[in-house]
């Protein structure tokens, strides 16, 4: 990245004296004080715990040559030249804009109640067998991630894949409109965000925001299995192309075998190839009929997609396989959760083979708000006494599920936690688990199952 001081004052409209410093030159972008290196532009971030001026002078310390500023900060500082702006994340979303268009990638656009990150994954998997590709990094799906996501992109980066997260109306909305996609991918409709959207017709219409910076000649593609788009896509102008299993699907997918680390399936769109993917799931063969959509969508061969899926590489703590220190296999899926994730995990789960027994450790879902109980006891139909034999509830609402379960679990094998008693899940778990045996772990990613997995992998 090389972008000059009277580029940046431009697009952000400053409103100080710059001209002084018109030399200048910045070669990244960066919020965290501990990212800065020398050439950086620094933006100070306002509304967290701390405000981010208050950080300058680390910043320049750090190599910082520039800084954005606030004008509501009173007197701009005198610790390294600045570009005085109305707001420093709306200056920076700004910048990740301009920077977009001067570097002109192909831009693909993700979102969805569940598989959003790993759909990315596969994306930028094929894709790079044919295209220089960056994708999101870690969860960096929001106002501010989605923009320094853009910002920290290569140079002669051709393909740029870009996840959206969401809480409520109109930030899907935001981020479209700033990485204006030339493809949009809508995963799935779940449960998350019930709370403050209200209704899963809500949800379909947030998620639907993504077409709102979508390019008028591109491509969305959707679930053919979701009946609430229907409505939303009969006003979209673009090409929209569907993804599932039944007959009515644009890209249709058929599974040939299943294993605990693999699942192999067939796709129109590739004839008679047969694809594999690492992870396992009917559910992730749905995202890689996005990833493969996508993949043909731009020209890429069925070989080349057929290797990109296989390659791929996973964010951690996503549908990942691990050893527990006593040789017992561990299905780790902590990073989030939602009623129809776990649901679809359970199912999954409960068909692998499995020398010993089977364990299932689930944590609270949050943000479903008035339909928590419900949706939380809706989990007992995927959990059977005659293929899992211990059941670890863990949290205030999973004690809905925990009474639902009684009637099919005894109390020997039906074991609930309240929040403060991680320690004892832990200890717990552990002392059950065999060798031989298999456990998955998964809940809403602030529950902290993380720690859980840590501790039966720790020796």
């Amino acid at each position: 990245m090389t972008i000059t001081i009277k580029e940046l004052a431009k697009v952000v409209d400053a409103k100080n004296d710059w001209q002084k410093w018109e030399s200048l030159t910045i070669n990244s972008v960066e919020f965290d004080t501990r990212k800065v290196t020398e050439g950086s532009l620094f933006v100070p971030l306002q509304g967290g715990a701390r405000d981010g001026h208050e950080f300058i002078k680390v910043a320049a310390d750090n190599g910082a040559v520039l800084s954005l500023w606030a004008a509501n900060q009173g007197v701009e500082n005198q610790v390294i030249p600045t570009l005085v702006v109305e707001d420093t994340l709306v200056a920076m979303q700004e910048i990740a804009k301009f920077y977009l268009k001067k570097i002109g990638p192909k831009v693909i656009g993700i979102t969805g109640s569940n598989g959003k990150t790993t759909t990315k994954d596969m994306v930028e998997g094929v894709l790079s067998q044919q295209f220089k590709t960056y994708k999101t990094q870690g969860n960096f799906n929001n106002q501010i991630g989605l923009p320094y996501t853009i910002l920290s992109m290569p140079s002669d980066t051709e393909m740029l894949v870009l996840e959206m997260g969401m809480n409520g109306f109109n930030e899907i909305e935001e981020l479209s409109l700033i990485g204006e996609p030339d493809v949009a991918a809508i995963t799935m409709i779940g449960e998350s965000h019930l709370e403050f959207l209200g209704t899963r017709k809500g949800i379909a219409q947030a998620k639907m925001e993504i077409t709102s910076g979508l390019k008028k000649e591109g491509l969305l593609v959707v679930p053919s299995d979701e009946p609430l788009l229907e409505s939303f896509l009969e006003e979209t102008s673009q090409e929209v192309k569907t993804f599932g299993f039944d007959e009515v699907s644009d890209v249709k997918g058929l599974i040939t075998e299943e294993t605990r680390t693999s699942t192999s399936f067939t796709v129109n769109l590739t004839a008679d190839q047969v694809l594999t993917i690492p992870v396992l799931g009917s559910y992730n063969v749905k995202n890689a009929l996005i990833a493969t959509t996508i993949g043909d969508y731009f020209g890429l061969s069925a070989d080349k997609i057929a290797k990109g899926l296989m390659m791929m590489n996973l964010t951690q703590s996503r549908t990942e396989w691990l050893t527990a220190a006593n040789g017992a296999e561990i299905l780790s899926d902590v990073y989030n959760a939602n009623p129809t994730a776990m649901s679809l995990v359970l199912q999954a789960f409960e068909g692998l083979p499995c020398e010993g027994e089977k364990l299932v450790v689930l944590a609270d879902m949050g943000e479903l708000g008035d339909t928590a109980k419900e949706l939380h006891e809706s989990i007992a139909e995927f959990i059977h006494a005659d293929k899992i034999a211990h059941v670890y509830l863990y949290g205030t609402q999973m004690a809905a599920l925990a009474d639902k379960l009684k009637e099919e679990f005894p109390e020997t094998r039906l074991h609930h936690y309240a929040p403060e008693e991680k320690e004892e899940l832990a200890k717990a778990v552990k002392e059950q688990l065999e060798s031989e045996d298999m456990v998955v772990l998964k809940g809403s990613n602030s529950m902290k199952l993380i720690e859980i997995v840590e501790k039966l992998v720790e020796n």
